[in-house]
């Protein structure tokens, strides 16, 4: 009889769920919602103002920025939405695999976001970095991209931020060095910001 990999493991599977959930909770108290408010009120601003939104991440976090991106572009609209209502204009960096590896190849890694960004931001569009330590280096040269071409930064972020702290307009920090924990709250706070603009679009009658 095969003997599953949870009863041969050394720790029990019932208490590290309890307690990688219970981290999970810490994390999720611990957040700072100024910092969400004032991350929404770019967003905010940049739908209003009709700017793109241009998202940037590596790994798991280039999953949360396509996934951003789409439930941006699609989920802040009632199902029921007319044909002219307003878009938010949402891109993720992430997903053009053969612009990335030419990139990467060619000029390097660390510029994959930064020469991306050279041709597509525009003067007080916004940028979204999310990054769990906010040291890739292609996160840090995308955001100065950002910020010379005069768009707005804000950022999702982990550990205590890293120099994408300092380059952004605003960013939101999970607070631990618990990666899972890091990208877990990320899609959080993303279905959170995605969930307020459809009810204010429904609200305001603006779609």
């Amino acid at each position: 009889m095969a003997v599953s990999l949870a009863t041969e493991s050394r720790v029990p599977c019932i208490d590290y769920a309890r307690a990688y959930l219970d981290g999970l909770h810490d994390c999720l108290n611990a957040l700072d919602l100024d910092e969400v408010a004032e991350v929404i009120a770019y967003i905010e601003e940049a739908y209003d103002q009709g700017r793109q939104v241009l998202i940037i991440g590596n790994g798991g976090s280039a999953g949360t920025a396509t996934h951003m991106a789409a439930d941006l572009a699609k989920n802040i609209l009632p199902e029921d939405h007319p044909d002219g209502a307003r878009r938010l204009r949402a891109l993720s960096l992430t997903d053009n695999v053969a612009w990335i590896t030419a990139l990467a190849n060619d000029i390097g890694y660390e510029h994959i976001f930064s020469e991306q960004l050279k041709n597509l931001v525009q003067k007080d569009d916004l940028v979204i970095a999310i990054s769990g330590s906010g040291r890739s280096p292609n996160i840090v040269e995308g955001m100065r991209a950002a910020r010379d071409a005069g768009a707005k930064v804000v950022a999702l972020l982990g550990f205590d931020g890293g120099p994408a702290r300092d380059l952004a307009d605003a960013s939101v920090l999970v607070c631990t060095n618990r990666y899972g924990h890091i990208e877990d709250l990320h899609v959080v706070l993303i279905h959170l910001i995605t969930s307020y603009l459809a009810l204010c679009n429904a609200a305001a009658g603006r779609v």
